[in-house]
């Protein structure tokens, strides 16, 4: 269960400038202009520190500001009823959160972060204003959207085609992809992997059983090891045929908001 978010700021004096953002000197995203960072922190309104397994953002929620996730793992996740949860995407470094809220009348899914996270906080017409006073970052916004429904899309192929020694490879290489491309040696010394089997079971529509059963046997063929929070990918060309991806799996260089 998500707890109540920890809505104290950082101290004053210690929040991110975003030209000296951490994020933006990786290849992963592309170099702004002086006058599109300017907008984006002129929209800045503080940032909020979670701890890991706090909620974000609530299901139904109708408040919710615009964020980027600048440090840490979060997932945005669905619940029924009786209390069966499927998470949606797994959010990393540089993700742009709350559009899909602005866009209806409350948030359709909640959002809890997996590890400490640090976010920036935009004010709530901070969409609007990025169209209004940006066309080229009202595409990016668009962009970072469009993306975001490729990858869910790919969860939708895994959850309703892919066998579950196919989803799992998919989701690991993904993954590993994604947080390799925010380090400095793009995973060769494998990757921080936060998730437990639970949070896979939830991603891909797998009884914990099954995922368990299905790890040991993918790590048993020599294709992955997860160890100490790490994934490394031993084979990687083996998991991207099984996984019968797409492409190679790596994210393309996107813009950061």
């Amino acid at each position: 269960m998500a707890q109540p978010p920890t809505e104290d700021p950082p101290a004053p004096g210690a929040e991110t400038a975003c030209r000296a953002c951490p994020l933006r000197p990786l290849k992963l995203f592309h170099e702004p202009t002086g006058e599109e960072l300017e907008l984006v922190q002129s929209l800045k309104r503080r940032e909020l520190r979670l701890g890991a397994g706090e909620s974000l953002i609530h299901e139904g929620q109708t408040d919710a500001p615009l964020y980027t996730l600048l440090q840490g793992w979060a997932f945005r996740y669905k619940t029924l009823s009786d209390g069966r949860r499927q998470i949606l995407s797994f959010l990393l470094a540089g993700d742009f959160i709350g559009v899909q809220q602005k866009m209806g009348d409350a948030a359709a899914h909640g959002v809890e972060t997996l590890t400490d996270a640090l976010f920036c906080v935009f004010q709530r017409d901070a969409l609007w204003e990025l169209h209004r006073r940006s066309p080229m970052m009202g595409f990016n916004v668009t962009w970072l959207t469009a993306h975001e429904e490729s990858m869910v899309d790919d969860t939708l192929l895994s959850v309703g085609r892919r066998s579950a020694e196919e989803r799992i490879a998919s989701m690991l290489i993904l993954l590993f992809k994604r947080a390799g491309a925010l380090q400095a040696d793009a995973g060769a010394g494998g990757v921080a992997f936060p998730l437990t089997q639970q949070h896979i079971a939830d991603g891909l529509g797998l009884s914990l059983v099954h995922t368990n059963k299905t790890l040991r046997k993918l790590e048993r063929r020599g294709l992955h090891r997860i160890v100490d929070g790490r994934l490394y990918l031993r084979d990687v060309k083996a998991m991207a045929r099984l996984a019968d991806l797409y492409g190679d799996g790596r994210p393309p260089a996107r813009p950061l908001v």
